[in-house]
This record gives structure tokens, sequence and C-alpha cells, in this order.
């Protein structure tokens, strides 16, 4: 797959990031599907939820791939009314890419991006291609830098 390409890849390769590209055998279907065909475990794997309020307000809410994220505490954080999981179609128009394979960077427009603060206990982190074929190794410290989250915990 050394012709491998999405536009989470040539984001990455436009700003000299360092990644490492972790592909698949087959599409993956959920996260820990994904963990072991990278052969990582979960807690590595960048969880991104796409979530709306009642307003139309989208943010971005990010956890460890064993983590669910709790739409209350986002909306907490966001000061806003009732956040909830969009659907599929929405997932595609706002972020660009189709459910589950959501990075938190080169999205189509800017939103909010949340993390769990669980996700710096990693030095290395693992985020999605933009395809459901393959997976992206980078280091914390730049993944942070190239999006910017505010932090709170919006675990369950």
């Amino acid at each position: 797959m050394n012709n491998f390409s999405t536009s989470i890849i040539e984001f990455l390769r436009s700003r000299q990031v360092d990644y490492r590209l972790l592909c698949h055998q087959t599409p993956a279907k959920t996260i820990e599907d994904a963990a072991k065909q990278r052969g990582v475990l979960p807690g590595q794997m960048v969880k991104s939820i796409l979530l709306r309020d009642m307003g139309g307000l989208y943010a971005l809410a990010c956890v460890p791939g064993d983590q669910q994220v709790d739409p209350k505490k986002v909306r907490a954080f966001l000061q806003c009314r009732r956040m909830t999981c969009v659907d599929a179609e929405s997932v595609q128009e706002v972020t660009g890419f189709a459910l589950g394979t959501v990075a938190p960077i080169a999205l189509k427009a800017p939103i909010p991006i949340i993390m769990d603060p669980q996700l710096q206990q990693q030095e290395w982190v693992n985020i999605s291609s933009g395809s459901n074929m393959a997976g992206l190794e980078l280091r914390f410290a730049d993944l942070i830098q190239l999006c910017q989250p505010s932090f709170y915990a919006i675990c369950r």
C-alpha cells in the first residue's frame, strides 16, 4: 500500500508530520477490530464522535478507543443544551469523512474539538486515516499541535 493516500495523509505530509501507516487486511468494522488489525491496544486509539446540540452547534468529542463519550459532559463544557450523536449522513456532510473514519484533523470545516485528558497518557496515538482500510500512528504532541483541542473529562 505504498500508494495509499487520503486527505488526512496529505494533510500530515503537507505539514511534515511523521506518521506510520498501519494497513488493515479487511475493512475495520469496530474500533476493537481496527486496534487488533493494527496491533495496538484500543486505549491507544483516538475515538472521534461528532455531536450536535439543539441549536445546530457541532463538536468533535475525542476519547480513548476503549472509552465512551458522555454527551452530557460535552454539553456541560460547551454550556449548551442537549447534545446527541449525529447520523452517518451528517457525519459525512460536516466532517468530510464517513462514519468510523473521522479523525480530529483535516476536517471539512472548523468545529470545536474536545479531548478527554486520558489521551494525554499516550506518547503515540492511533487515528483514522480517513479510510476503513488503514490507520495512522503519530505522536500525541503532534496531534495536539495540529488540531488545537480543548481538554475536558468527557468519558462516561
